[in-house]
């Protein structure tokens, strides 16, 4: 199972990436940056990605998986967030049966 999770986890942040400013990303990725970046302090960026001011998508580079859950061997739902406990939110990404990104939102 660790190898499905480590493939789930690369696809979930594969997928994150990839529907980041689209318009199928309204309520993901998107809204998750735009909510953080308005929200956190310059100090927090500055420590995580070398700027007090990053760009958008760089956001998304210092992700880290929260949990797993779901499903008979807990993969069917990968929670991402911020480092450091800096906030609640997480970026969820389901999967359906086959193992396929199905749906990608901002959860509290």
């Amino acid at each position: 199972m660790p190898n499905e999770i480590e493939k789930r986890e690369k696809a979930a942040i594969t997928a994150i990436r990839s529907s980041f400013g689209t318009e199928d990303d309204e309520s993901g990725a998107t809204l998750f940056v735009e909510h953080h970046l308005e929200e956190i302090e310059g100090e927090y960026w500055q420590k995580h990605l070398g700027t007090t001011k990053p760009e958008p998508i760089s956001v998304l580079d210092i992700l880290v998986l929260r949990s797993h859950w779901g499903g008979d061997d807990e993969i069917e739902t990968f929670d991402f967030t911020l480092p450091e406990n800096v906030t609640d939110y997480v970026i969820s990404v389901r999967f359906d049966d086959s193992g396929q990104v199905e749906d990608i939102s901002m959860e509290s």
